[in-house]
């Protein structure tokens, strides 16, 4: 109920104030099960996309968000909540681990689930290596991956940053990737190896992000 409130509420607010320009809309489903992997240059990159997506896309966000008391902490729980996000330990392995059986649960519901490959945002703008979590989700669930490319969201919040200011953001939509034959009889740690690379080789052309060949590591605190 609280999320059918807000999406009516905020993502016509929010793009009548960001103004983003939203390119291949159409290639997400718009029913069934769903995964819209994306780069990640910023803490709101998890609301531009349920505000431009007219079905819910939920995503895993940090537990302290949940966790907070008075007004402020109530404030914050019903706003994650009704964004249709769902918490996650992050520095907890074993909770991490079962953030994909969350997902999976996300995914035979038929609904959408969002996820950045590369683990924790880009500090310095390039696309790092992803993990194999996506693969692992859409090869488990056999559902299609819709690669993600976002642009300009790390000027709505730079790191560091407490208030959101106006920036250009284009978010653009690539071609289904689905989980076809050709994975059949492969290795599973190849599989999702390789069906990693493809959504990641989608998710830089769409971005222009330079890739970085490496992982990107969480800085510890963060």
């Amino acid at each position: 109920m609280l999320y059918g409130v807000l999406h009516r509420v905020v993502p016509p607010v929010l793009k009548a104030v960001w103004r983003p320009e939203v390119v291949g809309l159409d290639n997400v489903p718009a029913t069934g099960p769903v995964i819209l992997a994306s780069n990640h240059l910023s803490f709101v990159d998890s609301v531009v996309i349920p505000t431009v997506v007219p079905r819910k896309v939920v995503f895993l966000a940090k537990s302290d968000y949940f966790t907070g008391t008075g007004v402020k902490g109530a404030l914050s729980r019903a706003w994650f909540t009704g964004l249709g996000m769902l918490p996650v330990d992050r520095d907890d392995t074993k909770a991490a681990m079962a953030s994909l059986d969350t997902a999976l649960e996300v995914l035979g519901r038929g609904e959408a689930f969002g996820i950045y490959p590369e683990g924790t945002r880009s500090r310095d703008g390039r696309l790092y290596r992803g993990r194999t979590g996506v693969a692992h989700l859409a090869l488990t669930a056999g559902c299609p991956v819709v690669p993600v490319g976002l642009r300009g969201t790390e000027q709505i919040q730079p790191v560091g940053a407490s208030v959101p200011r106006l920036a250009k953001v284009r978010v653009e939509f690539g071609s289904p990737i689905e989980v076809g034959e050709e994975y059949a009889g492969m290795a599973s740690g190849k599989a999702r190896r390789l069906l990693t690379d493809r959504v990641m080789e989608a998710v830089a052309q769409l971005s222009g992000q330079e890739t970085a060949g490496v992982y990107n590591e969480r800085p510890t605190g963060t």
